[in-house]
């Protein structure tokens, strides 16, 4: 694997997923945290998952802007977003933060939609970020920040206005895929 900037931003995003879903799920009680009030660990989350939410913009920034794309990049980047993705929604359900159908909703549709660039990626087809799913993973990011830092109710309306984009993006990917076009 060739580790340049970009790819060492994913691998980063990778290694913050687990620990944000680790604070996010541990008992706030737990003895680790000695004391410390759990609105500082709920920071502390909310800290670590802006910084892998800007590796996610700068990774590819980089990577287009300096020619550093690599195939493992490629590879790698969804599966970060999706792991960070997973832990921050799975964590936030755990703390009562999250709706439960809205996090299955916005899960399902990422992993329908991954099958889907898969197989259109098998089938030569270039499989790019549509606009519709960039403001999409925004708005899930910012959901997911005011989720964390349990900011309601604002976080709920965040989440939800994020499971409509999700569910549009997704219909946009499913219908461009159907149709045959060569960007999916």
């Amino acid at each position: 694997m060739r580790l340049n900037l970009p790819n060492i931003l994913v691998i980063l995003r990778i290694i913050i997923a687990p620990v944000l879903f680790w604070l996010l799920f541990i008992d706030r009680n737990s003895p680790v945290f000695n004391g410390i009030h759990y609105s500082w660990i709920d920071l502390f989350a909310a800290f670590l998952f802006v910084i892998a939410a800007a590796t996610d913009f700068f990774d590819g920034y980089i990577a287009r802007s300096w020619n550093q794309k690599t195939v493992i990049g490629s590879i790698l980047d969804p599966l970060a977003d999706k792991m960070l993705i997973l832990a921050a929604f799975l964590g936030l359900m755990l703390l009562s933060r999250a709706n439960p159908w809205a996090v299955y909703i916005i899960l399902v549709r990422e992993f329908f939609i991954t099958g889907l660039r898969v197989a259109a990626a098998s089938e030569g087809k270039k499989v790019a970020a549509s606009m519709a799913g960039k403001v999409k993973t925004v708005f899930q990011m910012i959901a997911i920040g005011f989720l964390i830092m349990n900011w309601s109710p604002l976080s709920e309306i965040l989440l939800w206005f994020s499971v409509i984009l999700t569910l549009y993006s997704g219909f946009e990917y499913i219908v461009s895929y159907t149709k045959g076009d060569k960007k999916c």
